[in-house]
């Protein structure tokens, strides 16, 4: 075996790996590893403008295309300037390896230059992480991590390699893959798990399919198994911000989202229901709502992969621990081989008919603003008519949600966006991250106008690699969540909620070589997205919406599930129980 460096140990473990693109960012403590990708012939390098934006880049990347996505930064502040991210995906479940350098061996310790505790910084927010002080161990480290990353519940792994190890030199042979006892996902459900779940669900008058990005991390074929197991049941589906399009929006039995600013058909479905069959979800606090009032009156079925997610939050009556997509296909082969049928549902659905009848998801339309909602169904509808493959990125904000609420996806990984951290800056670098792994489709950033700048440095390296990517600014002038909540909780007092000093993004746009679309008014706003998705190259649109909308339904913080807020004229001296304690 020939003697490599760890530097090119390392890019070879890439390459046997499938690694396509690398999103990072030089520094002394990676400069060999740099080396070895000069005018690589099959690893893209793509150079970010923040460590942070290659974090989320690599997690568009990873969640478009099911790919695990790679950042590779240097020592101290790199590693710091991706924590966020990697904290980002370990709670949204992103399989991503973050390679980091780090200061010699004989260094580490002595608050060397640019040195940092990186393994003892993301213990806590990474599924697993690694010191390589060996070359020699390099290979087998690397091909681990990527196992790790990608199999049980997908995860950030990251590897340590300080600067004396990538320029030390090792025999270097493709690794044979050593799994550690103590790292066995069961991606297999027990027999009998199965059998009680489908007779269960078999005996259930009231039942509810509450789905979440599990589904969609197991991969295409679990989006079909649900959809083969609603078509069976006849049961109403729910989904999770993060199970979006694993259950297409267009069928009669889609109740849309549930939870804060979920439905009030899934909200009360889901209350009111006999049986929850929960699919690769978590039981998230912005679900359940107040957790004494949850569901009381339910049996539940928790399937999920993470063990430690089951009984966490909601104790359940059955825990089916297995890969979601094994489970339902082992469900469904149950229940045919059974020869179950539908149950007759009619009167279940008559009720959901009633919750339905609400319309929760209506919205004023008066004076001559844009409500941002109808800028979301107008672009939703745009997009539909070009007849191309459409993926959405969205910031973390009021935006996120009226996107959640108003664009119907019909299929999975088609949704990036930060569920369980809610990350400002997330949206757009993403996007990019999206693009490069899907060149033919349509990427859009749907931004608010604070959120946006979190990181807009991006705009570079958009340019840089001539991506396409559409960024879709609502922009009202507010961190328009922040307001809400103030209005609601805290008497209209706006504190430092209002985005002064605002740039011009029709500018900004211009300036690093994008073309910028300015959408004034309701008149404009058609011609105005059509525009945009007609223009090649990467488009900047500012939206000027109205500034003081709220997003609806909304249940309080504290409130149970079935509180919801449904009208502007119901926020009117409501404070939440948390607001009164503060007071």
């Amino acid at each position: 075996m020939a003697e490599k460096s760890g530097a090119d140990i390392l890019v070879e473990c890439l390459v046997d790996l499938g690694v396509e693109v690398v999103f990072g960012y030089p520094g002394g403590a990676v400069l060999p590893i740099y080396d070895a990708l000069y005018n690589h012939p099959t690893i893209r390098h793509v150079l970010v403008r923040h460590e942070q934006g290659a974090t989320h880049m690599a997690e568009g990347y990873a969640r478009s295309t099911g790919k695990p996505g790679v950042v590779l930064v240097t020592s101290g502040p790199g590693a710091t300037n991706a924590v966020t991210g990697i904290t980002d995906a370990l709670l949204d479940s992103i399989p991503m390896i973050v390679i980091t350098g780090q200061v010699p061996t004989q260094l580490i310790g002595t608050d060397a230059f640019q040195e940092a505790d990186t393994v003892g910084i993301t213990r806590h927010c990474s599924k697993h992480n690694y010191l390589v002080k060996d070359p020699a161990k390099l290979a087998g480290v690397v091909h681990e991590a990527f196992h790790i990353a990608t199999t049980g519940r997908p995860g950030p792994v990251v590897v340590d390699i300080p600067k004396n190890v990538q320029i030390a030199t090792a025999p270097y042979a493709r690794p044979e893959l050593k799994v550690h006892a103590s790292y066995r996902p069961q991606t297999k459900a027990d027999a009998a798990a199965i059998d009680a779940a489908v007779e269960m669900l078999a005996a259930a008058e009231r039942p509810i399919l509450y789905t979440g990005g599990g589904v969609i991390n197991s991969g295409p074929q679990a989006s079909a198994l649900l959809r083969e197991l609603a078509a069976l049941t006849g049961a109403p589906v729910t989904s999770t911000l993060m199970g979006l399009g694993a259950f297409p929006a267009s069928s009669d039995q889609w109740l849309g989202m549930l939870g804060m600013h979920g439905t009030y058909e899934a909200n009360w479905a889901m209350n009111q229901a006999d049986l929850i069959l929960c699919i690769g979800a978590r039981f998230d606090d912005r679900v359940t709502g107040r957790l004494d009032a949850f569901a009381p009156n339910s049996r539940k079925i928790h399937i999920d992969i993470d063990r430690s997610s089951i009984n966490k939050t909601v104790d359940v009556d059955l825990a089916v621990v297995a890969d979601v997509g094994s489970a339902l296909d082992d469900m469904i082969a149950l229940w045919k081989q059974r020869g179950h049928q539908q149950q007759d549902l009619s009167d279940w659905w008559s009720r959901i008919a009633q919750w339905r009848a609400k319309r929760s998801l209506s919205y004023p339309e008066t004076g001559p603003e844009i409500m941002p909602q109808r800028a979301i169904a107008d672009l939703y509808q745009a997009c539909i008519s070009t007849g191309k493959d459409v993926i959405i990125t969205t910031e973390v904000g009021q935006h996120q949600m009226w996107a959640a609420q108003h664009f119907g996806f019909e299929a999975p990984n088609k949704w990036l966006t930060s569920g369980g951290l809610g990350t400002m800056g997330y949206g757009f670098p993403a996007a990019i991250g999206a693009q490069m792994g899907n060149p033919d489709s349509i990427t859009i950033c749907i931004a608010g106008d604070a959120s946006i700048q979190m990181n807009i440095q991006e705009l570079g390296t958009a340019i840089q690699y001539r991506l396409p990517v559409k960024i879709f600014i609502l922009n009202n002038e507010y961190m328009g969540m922040v307001r809400q909540w103030q209005e609601l909780t805290y008497e209209s007092r706006y504190s430092n909620s209002y985005s002064d000093s605002l740039p011009d993004f029709v500018k900004l746009g211009e300036a690093y070589g994008w073309t910028g679309i300015r959408i004034e008014g309701p008149d404009d706003l058609e011609s105005g997205i059509r525009q945009m998705l007609e223009t090649p190259g990467p488009v900047i649109v500012d939206c000027r919406v109205a500034k003081l909308s709220n997003c609806f339904p909304m249940i309080p913080s504290g409130a149970a599930h079935t509180d919801m807020l449904l009208d502007p004229n119901q926020i009117a001296g409501i404070m939440s129980d948390e607001a009164k304690a503060l007071v």
